[in-house]
């Protein structure tokens, strides 16, 4: 069956703006997503794998971590999730054939969405040292040649292991067992970019770095104050959740520089009312906020609060505040002393706004705070987040139904992969557990986080680099600094579905391994094997995907792995299997044979966090000396010249890939809350981690109670003739995946280097609408050393954006962030507040 051809990169120069959307979702979402999945998948393919997303039986989307109820609405996925769905599930497929006639050097010139179109990865590849061309190698020789690379190494520091948010609990189990087996904990991930902000903040006061919401608390929620989000693109399905809780009396705020469509009206396909009645209005105040200033608003909240209880009384919950906080009379002194021209500077919103917003939030009888990047990727983020909590503990919003705090993550497993073990600070209650289960002795010091492995790089401290999916190089803050770092790199290894930039910007020598997507049927060890994922409110359930794989060269992550696993530690490889464990017959439409009929009656309805909680540091260590442990785990040379481990975990590796009910049964005894795991998730079943703050009121912190936190305030200080730049998304992405190069909401069509501007700076600056420049950021070390780094060639819009606000698209924008403007406490690039100047083109 054939699909239409990706076309050529788009010509930038054609871009066209129209008004923005006041509307999201609808019928044109409904055409939009069809259109994208009959070019990729044709039409009968589409409808037998759409018809599975999400469903009991079927697979989770490969796109966000919004979670679903118990029962699923026959088509449980939104516009954004079937685009998704259908770059995974593409006819489209890149073989050896096409390596031979690409060279890396003309891969290197064509764009993100160009390299993404292309299909999906059939064969491992292998690019040597010198080459202009990658070439297909065996599985067995590309795992030797990985296992060989990570046995040679002098010190297991000089290994980085990267994680994608989409890899599997079963996968990311096994992948960080291997990472602590060779002695490391350099185990970054794409959490370090999103939500470790919230992490940091939600564990040092509620003693959890996870929501402590449910999806039936949003639907019971009387106030939900949704800051620095856009769920009409990077959530969508989100919508239905809050036009349900509207339904049932709930007042939605929206906080957002910009006015993001999905916030202010939502026509649901999927009722009469939103395909032929306008829909229902969502956001009752709107707030445009300035880019960094919602520490401010949430401050001017909860000054107006104690103010109110002072003079009237009736506001705060004290029976709350006495039996479940600590730290409250510092907190309302430090409130008390807060300036409301501050709060107003701060914010952009003048003070009458703030106090209208606080009323609605004193009157409320249940309050959630969602939130997502807009709020994460600042200096100041972490701060900003402690005084959410502040705020939601004044009244006793947490711990009791329809209300709390509401991280809303990306990856549809970035949470799950933190449970298990992805996290470059592991507890050592974590640790001890895994030692206890395998019989070996992790490594106790702390490894890279994201921007601590590119620093990494950048100083040619690392030899082996491994990213389990995702595109590193696109993902990551300070473009060049990345591509320069990555280059030094003797080994560079990337386990993936389909083409990227991290796969053309490589280390000496490149490694693609193909693998299983969720749409992909993972037949293993004789029978049909299921993984599981956590949704953004703790939620774990079974995913399975259908279709036969693309090639039958891939091999699932865990296999991989586990693979690699039996290489490194044990004697050699796994035997007695082919690449996908046996064969498997497939009919036209791609579907297994053996498939049996879709039933297409209605069916039955149902964190990147931080659990494991810091107890070192090696961050900045420099290149450390090797430790006493380090030392003790080495042998010496093996025959063949290679440091093998003494002191491994002991696993049986084959048994693992044959069964992935083994490794869970592995996690239930390592991590608390998996207790009969599978029974838990059988028969489409939804396993709910525990949450002490959401189940009990219960705060694992160091006094047991929720803490309340004195927080200066800080807000961005734009120089003269400068703006303060935030990195968003178009609605024809998800992260870096692009689907095309139109952002229909923002009446954005046909390219993507634009940069969002108010129409009176564009003016003030000396510049018009639709004039090309470049971005020029700037950025002041701490020693006053002023670094410029330049994007080039945007079109400048005019858009509704705070004065001294712009936006602009990422990846095409990352090069503009310095590696070293990070997130106090968290590390988190500043993503959302980068101060650039307009550069007129020569």
């Amino acid at each position: 069956m054939a699909t239409k051809p990706p076309r050529a990169d788009i010509d930038e120069t054609r871009v066209h703006v129209s008004r923005p959307k006041r509307v999201a979702v609808g019928v044109p979402a409904i055409l939009h997503a069809l259109e994208i999945a009959n070019e990729q998948m044709g039409v009968a393919r589409s409808v037998q794998t759409l018809l599975r997303v999400n469903q009991k039986d079927g697979f989770d989307c490969p796109g966000c971590a919004w979670p679903e109820e118990d029962k699923r609405h026959i088509a449980e996925f939104c516009e954004n999730g079937a685009k998704a769905v259908a770059e995974e599930a593409t006819l489209r497929r890149i073989g050896p054939d096409f390596f031979a006639a690409h060279s890396l050097g003309e891969l290197r010139g064509h764009d993100d969405w160009w390299l993404g179109q292309q299909g999906r990865l059939t064969h491992p590849m292998v690019l040597e040292e010198g080459a202009t061309h990658y070439r297909p190698i065996s599985w067995d020789d590309a795992l030797a040649l990985v296992a060989d690379e990570l046995r040679a190494l002098d010190d297991p520091d000089e290994a980085v292991f990267y994680t994608s948010g989409r890899t599997s609990n079963e996968a990311a189990f096994l992948y960080q067992l291997l990472v602590r087996g060779l002695g490391t904990n350099n185990l970054p991930d794409c959490s370090n970019m999103c939500h470790e902000s919230s992490g940091s903040a939600l564990t040092e006061t509620i003693g959890i770095g996870k929501g402590t919401v449910s999806i039936d608390d949003i639907h019971e929620a009387d106030l939900l104050i949704v800051a620095g989000q856009n769920p009409g693109t990077n959530h969508p399905r989100m919508l239905s959740a809050l036009e349900k809780a509207k339904q049932r009396g709930a007042t939605i705020i929206a906080v957002n520089p910009l006015p993001e469509a999905g916030l202010l009206r939502f026509e649901n396909p999927q009722t009469v009312r939103g395909v032929a009645f306008g829909g229902t209005k969502l956001a009752d105040q709107f707030l445009q906020i300035r880019l960094g200033g919602d520490q401010a608003l949430f401050q001017a909240i909860g000054k107006h609060l104690l103010e109110a209880e002072e003079a009237d009384g009736g506001v705060l919950d004290h029976e709350f505040l006495a039996a479940h906080t600590s730290g409250f009379e510092a907190y309302r002194q430090a409130m008390a002393d807060a300036s409301w021209r501050d709060l107003v500077t701060a914010t952009g919103l003048p003070e009458k706004s703030l106090r209208r917003v606080a009323e609605t939030v004193r009157t409320s009888k249940a309050t959630i705070v969602c939130w997502a990047m807009g709020l994460t990727q600042h200096k100041h983020s972490v701060p900003t987040l402690r005084d959410v909590v502040n705020l939601l503990l004044l009244q006793g919003n947490i711990g009791r139904a329809g209300a709390g705090v509401c991280p809303v993550r990306g990856h549809s497993n970035v949470q799950g992969d933190r449970t298990v073990g992805i996290y470059e600070k592991p507890s050592t209650a974590f640790l001890d557990a895994l030692d206890a289960e395998f019989d070996f002795a992790a490594p106790r010091e702390h490894g890279f986080d994201t921007v601590g492995a590119i620093r990494a790089m950048r100083d040619g401290r690392v030899r082996f680099f491994m990213s389990m999916g995702g595109n590193f190089v696109s993902a990551t803050p300070d473009t060049e600094v990345v591509e320069a770092g990555m280059s030094r790199v003797g080994l560079t290894v990337h386990v993936s579905t389909k083409l990227n930039r991290s796969h053309v910007v490589t280390g000496r020598r490149a490694l693609i391994l193909p693998t299983l997507g969720r749409t992909d049927r993972d037949r293993r060890g004789g029978r049909e094997q299921r993984v599981t994922v956590e949704d953004s409110m703790g939620a774990v359930h079974a995913s399975r995907g259908r279709l036969a794989p693309p090639s039958e060269e891939l091999l699932s992550e865990v296999a991989i792995v586990a693979r690699l696993s039996a290489l490194v530690f044990g004697d050699g490889a796994v035997a007695g299997m082919s690449s996908r464990g046996e064969e498997m017959s497939r009919t036209e439409d791609g579907f297994a044979a053996s498939d049996p009929p879709l039933d297409t009656s209605p069916p039955l309805v149902a964190q990147d966090a931080a659990p494991h909680v810091a107890d070192a540091t090696r961050h900045d260590r420099g290149y450390p000396e090797r430790s006493p442990r380090e030392e003790a785990r080495t042998d010496g040379p093996d025959p063949a010249g290679l440091r093998r481990p003494s002191n491994v975990p002991h696993a049986d590796w084959a048994a693992l890939e044959a069964d992935y009910a083994l490794i869970r049964a592995h996690i239930a005894r390592v991590i608390p809350g998996f207790d009969d795991y599978e029974e838990r998730i059988d028969k489409g079943r939804t396993l709910h981690l525990p949450n002490g703050p959401r189940d009990a009121r219960r705060f694992a912190t160091p006094d047991g109670k929720a803490r309340f936190t004195v927080n200066p305030l800080e807000y961005p200080r734009i120089p003269r003739g400068r703006l303060l730049l935030q990195t968003v998304r178009s609605h024809d992405q998800y992260n870096t995946t692009i689907y095309g190069k139109d952002d229909r909401y923002r009446g954005i069509h046909g390219g993507r280097r634009v940069v969002l501007v108010n129409a009176k700076d564009i003016v003030a600056l000396g510049f018009a609408e639709d004039d090309i420049v470049d971005l020029v950021s700037e950025w002041r070390r701490p020693d006053g050393t002023l670094e410029e780094r330049r994007a080039e060639e945007f079109r400048i819009v005019a858009y509704r954006t705070p004065r001294g606000n712009a936006a602009a698209y990422y990846p095409e924008t990352n090069v503009l962030v310095p590696l070293d403007s990070v997130a106090d406490v968290s590390g988190t690039p500043t993503s959302k507040s980068v101060v650039v100047r307009l550069a007129r083109r020569t």
